[in-house]
């Protein structure tokens, strides 16, 4: 079906590489490759990409900064809908703002900033998309992305438009409606309130600061690798257990912070899930405390 979809593209002026790796397009440098990875360009080429999909049955998977997601070492069979610069644009108006799902938080942080509206200063750092903030209701220092979204722009699977209202979303802990019924985000209205410009650039710049002091930054990884969970803190867990450093392979417990699995060189999908794995037992023989993975992992059968 994958030769039918690529004809199909081909007629449709769609540029789709093949074999793509998926090393090159997350942030923890890991997966093999994608059979399709097409660069989404625009509102109208994602409802038809969506009806082809359909059409021929083929896997698919949203991407945007992949920070928080893990490839499989045997990779993707099926399109990857990469968001990138052509689906990135903000604007504001009052104290709205919009961001194209393609968007970085660090950039829509920036943008508010810029004209003096608060609300976002908690995304500030946080590297993924929009899109994908959205799709996991991304938080951080006591704010989530539920709290400022006023409404969604997405695709569904018969590439149909839809304007969802937050209370549509299903927000929740690192979830939302988007993981049940894989529609594609394609941009959203955040709800901001008037700030002093100043004091919003001095809090950006305090959780910056935060996170480069405790956070492996240098090494690569897909950000906070466990859910925290009920009554206590993923990474508490870890340190009380003794798992920092713990290893696989190239895959570890960050020395830095133990809620994160970073790449030391050549990690696989294995390797990490292999840590993850682990560390949730013995955290949970020596606790009794559950952790859940936060990565999303893709491909693995």
């Amino acid at each position: 079906m994958l030769q039918e979809l690529k004809k199909e593209l081909q007629i449709a002026g769609v540029v789709a590489l093949e074999n793509e790796s998926m090393k090159r397009h997350t942030t923890f440098k890991i997966g093999g490759q994608a059979s399709l990875f097409v660069e989404v360009d625009s509102e109208q080429q994602l409802c038809r990409l969506m009806q082809l999909i359909k059409q021929y049955h083929i896997e698919y998977y949203y991407l945007g900064k992949g920070s928080n997601v893990l490839f499989a070492d045997e990779g993707f069979d099926g399109v990857i809908l990469h968001f990138g610069a052509k689906l990135s644009k903000i604007s504001v108006q009052g104290e709205q703002l919009y961001a194209m799902a393609g968007a970085s938080l660090q950039q829509i942080c920036i943008e508010a900033q810029k004209a003096g509206l608060s609300g976002l200063e908690f995304a500030y750092g946080i590297p993924g998309s929009v899109g994908g903030a959205i799709y996991m209701n991304a938080g951080a220092y006591g704010g989530e992305m539920k709290d400022v979204i006023q409404s969604v722009d997405c695709v569904d699977k018969d590439g149909v438009m839809h304007t969802l209202t937050a209370q549509e979303l299903e927000l929740g802990y690192r979830t939302s409606c988007f993981e049940k019924n894989g529609w594609c985000i394609l941009g959203a209205t955040l709800s901001l309130k008037k700030g002093d410009s100043q004091e919003i650039f001095t809090q950006m710049q305090d959780y910056m600061s935060r996170r480069k002091e405790k956070q492996p930054l240098d090494k690569p990884s897909a950000g906070s690798a466990f859910k925290r969970p009920q009554g206590a803190y993923a990474s508490a867990l870890i340190d009380q257990c003794q798992l920092k450093g713990y290893r696989v392979g190239d895959a570890a417990i960050s020395e830095k912070h133990a809620g994160f699995i970073v790449n030391l060189g050549n990690a696989t999908c294995d390797d990490v899930l292999q840590v993850a794995d682990d560390v949730s037992r013995l955290v949970k023989e020596s606790t009794g405390f559950l952790l859940e993975k936060e990565i999303r992992v893709v491909g693995k059968k």
